[in-house]
Order: structure tokens, then sequence, then C-alpha cells
């Protein structure tokens, strides 16, 4: 995304041609650049060789024949690149032996060995040797340009191909990426061609390797998203089927109310359309809590949370309801007993299990909540001294709206089912048991210890 908002679209194709044919090129000049300072060595190489052996020839022959008078003019260059050489030979007087018809009358270097110079007709390349006894010097000169003529082919063989070969390459590569991504072309209209409800995985015919962990996630998520609406459907309708049956009632007493014959029918009424409203309201606010935690696959905020702390918050909350039971309430908590967590959500957690437990448990009864921390972990533990859960029943609470047959107890049948999802947002593990007496329920969620 830009500054502005704007998105930023890019071609893969023109991005991996663009990437291929830079590379070719890149390697190409280097080559070329290589190449031709290799070919530009071996080219001196070669014609400095070719000077020293052409002035031991001329010095063989001039030592040979020293004696003579050899001082002359050769006739005009037959060949185009003989006008390029020149060369002189000295007697040790001083005196001009022989030349050729573009030599000077003056020596051509006064170094010993290769040398340099530049005058009027450009720029020549020397070698002068003296023969064993130093009575003859013989002195070979060769235009650059030759050479430079000679590298200039070169390097423009080299670029010829060049020239012609990367747009062949171009075109291939352009060729074999469309190619190459036409099954991405055909999964790409085959997940548009689809309905928002075709949520079934992508089996293409033919899928390369590269993508298959492409089609991997994508049918992973489709499979998450199916399962998200799938819950939501379910959620849906259970949560209506368990808002009628409380709405009903209260229309019900709504009716019964309108119609009183007198106070005391209406009072009574109006109490139960109090408690039925109550009970729709605790169901609501249990169903929000619940489609609050279903969509999350993390904690939104984790922090460090005192688990110990947060317990005796909750239960000096529900101390009334305790009070009003006459219960036999007890509350161990070690101090500093944190874990990493959601505030917000253990606490409904605490308030869950606790209100559970006053809830089912007989008046004159007791209810236990230990919060401990050993080793790695902290241990939250809740014990109540009511009718318990039965063991081929204890799987099966923790799922949405599933309530046992336990007498009149107002419920929801969502409570349990928010402490297993809190539960296991918090990479805790929650475990269902007998408590204090044998009917009693035990319920303890253990979280990693901060």
């Amino acid at each position: 995304m830009s500054g502005t908002g704007t998105t930023v679209w890019f071609s893969l194709r023109r991005r991996l041609l663009g990437l291929l044919l830079g590379g070719v090129s890149a390697a190409w000049l280097v080559t070329m650049v290589f190449s031709y300072i290799d070919a530009h060595h071996e080219v001196d190489e070669l014609f400095d060789a070719q000077l020293v052996q052409g002035a031991q020839t001329l010095l063989a022959l001039a030592s040979h024949d020293q004696d003579d008078d050899l001082e002359e003019d050769l006739g005009k260059a037959a060949h185009k690149y003989q006008r390029s050489l020149r060369f002189q030979i000295w007697r040790v007087d001083g005196k001009l032996l022989m030349r050729s018809n573009n030599a000077p009358e003056t020596p051509l270097t006064a170094a010993a060995g290769f040398s340099e110079t530049h005058d009027h007709a450009g720029h020549w390349r020397h070698f002068s040797q003296w023969n064993e006894d130093r009575s003859v010097q013989v002195q070979v000169s060769e235009n650059h340009d030759i050479r430079d003529d000679l590298i200039g082919h070169i390097a423009w063989r080299l670029l010829v191909p060049a020239l012609f070969g990367l747009p062949l390459i171009g075109f291939w590569v352009w060729l074999a990426t469309r190619r190459g991504f036409a099954s991405l072309d055909g999964i790409a209209r085959q997940i548009a061609s689809r309905d928002p409800q075709q949520l079934q995985p992508l089996h293409p015919a033919a899928a390369p390797e590269e993508i298959r962990t492409l089609l991997e996630a994508l049918n992973g998520l489709f499979q998450r998203v199916e399962h998200t609406l799938e819950s939501e459907r379910r959620f849906t309708a259970d949560a209506a089927h368990e808002l009628r049956t409380p709405l009903a009632a209260l229309q019900a007493q709504l009716q019964v109310a309108q119609r009183a014959r007198d106070d005391d029918e209406r009072d009574r009424s109006l109490n139960q359309l109090q408690r039925g409203l109550t009970r729709a309201a605790h169901l609501v606010d249990q169903m929000l809590h619940l489609a609050r935690l279903d969509p999350e696959s993390g904690l939104p905020d984790p922090q460090t949370v005192d688990l110990a702390r947060l317990a005796e918050e909750v239960c000096a909350d529900v101390g009334p309801q305790i009070l009003a039971k006459n219960i036999e309430f007890d509350l161990t908590a070690t101090p500093d007993s944190r874990v990493t967590g959601q505030a917000e959500w253990l606490r409904v957690l605490i308030r869950n299990l606790v209100d559970n437990a006053v809830r089912y448990t007989p008046e004159g009864g007791q209810v236990r909540v230990d919060v401990t921390r050993k080793k790695a972990f902290v241990t939250l533990s809740v014990a109540d001294s009511g009718p318990g859960i039965p063991l081929e029943e204890r799987e099966s609470v923790l799922r949405r709206f599933h309530r046992l047959n336990q007498g009149n107890q107002p419920g929801s049948g969502l409570g349990l089912a928010i402490v297993a999802r809190i539960t296991e947002l918090h990479g805790a593990t929650l475990k269902l048991d007998t408590s204090i007496t044998p009917k009693g329920l035990l319920v303890t969620v253990q979280f990693p210890a901060r």
C-alpha cells in the first residue's frame, strides 16, 4: 500500500521477465568486459612477439651483411597493414643502413627494448635491439591502430550475439513464464467462478510444486471459513431455540399480569416476569460472551495477570449469593500466581465457575476455591457439594446449550462452554472430576505459569 492508501499492483510475469533478462544482460556484459580485457592482453602479447621476431630476423640479416653497403629504402607498401609497420637498421657509428619506406631518417626511439611514442602519424609501439657485439641495432615499430582494429572486431563479434540473442531470450522467457503461469490462471478462474457457499478444497488437474503450499494454505483457509460459518449457523440456530422458550414465558407472564383480578395476583405475575427477564438477560449476556470468543484464534492483548488476586475479586462480588444460601465458602490463594492472559476473559472464567458452584450447591453446602502454584503451572480449582455431573455427561456439558436435568435451577447451558473456550485460548487444560462429596463437582483449570 502507498501512503495515500492506493493499492500498488505488480505483475509477477513482468517482474520475473525483468529479473531474468536483467541477470542475463548483466552476466553477458561482465563476460564481454572480461573477454575484451583478455583479448586486448592476448593481442598485445601476439603483436609484441611479432615485433621481437621481426627485429631478430632483421638483426640476423644485418649482422651477416654489415660489411656491405645496405643503406637503401624499400619500395612502396604492397599491403594496407604494411603502412602501419616500419623499421630501421643502424650501425654503431650512427649510419642508417636500411629503413622502410615510411620510416624517418632519424631513430624511431631512443629506448632499448619496448617503448611507445606519439607523433603526427599516430600512436607507435617500438622494439629496439642490438646484436651480440653491439655493432648493429634494429628498431621495429608498429602503429597501434592495427591492434585497436583487431580488438574492435573482437568486441563487435562479442556484441552481435547479445544484440540478437537477448530479444530471443526475452521472447522465450516470456513464452515460458506464460505457459508456466497458465495453471495459476486456471486456479484463479476456478476460485472466481465459485459461489460464496462453495468452500470445498481446490483440486486442480495440474498444480506446480511451487504453488502447492499456496493451494494448501487456501484450502486450509476455506476449511476454517467453512468451520466458522457452520459455527455461526449452529450458534444462531441454538440461540434462536434457547431464546424462544424464555420469550414465550415472558409473554405468558405479561398476559397473566394484564388479566390479573387483584393486586396480589398481578404482583406475583410481575415477580415471575422480573425473574424471567433476569434469566433472559443472563442468557443474552452469556451468548454475547461466547460470540466474542468464537471468532478469535488467539489472545487479543496478552498481559501478566495475577490469578490469585483476580479470584479474590470475583469471590467478593459473589459474596451476597453465598451469604443468601448460607454456604460454607473457603478461598485459598497462593500469592503471586501469575499467568499470561486476558484479564477480562479470565474474570469471566472464574465467575462462571464460582457462579455455577454456588447456584448448584444446596443451602448450607460447601464451596471451595483454590489457586495454587507448583513449578511451571498455576492451578485454579473450584469444588462444590452439589449434585455433580455424571461421568458420561462430562464431555457433553462443555458444548453449547447442553443442560443436565437437575431440577429447576436457572441456567443457559453456556457457562462451561465459555469456560472451555477461554481455557483453550489461554493454552490451559480443563478437567471435570468428583469433589467434596460423592456427588460434588471439582473443576480444575491448569495454566502455564508466567
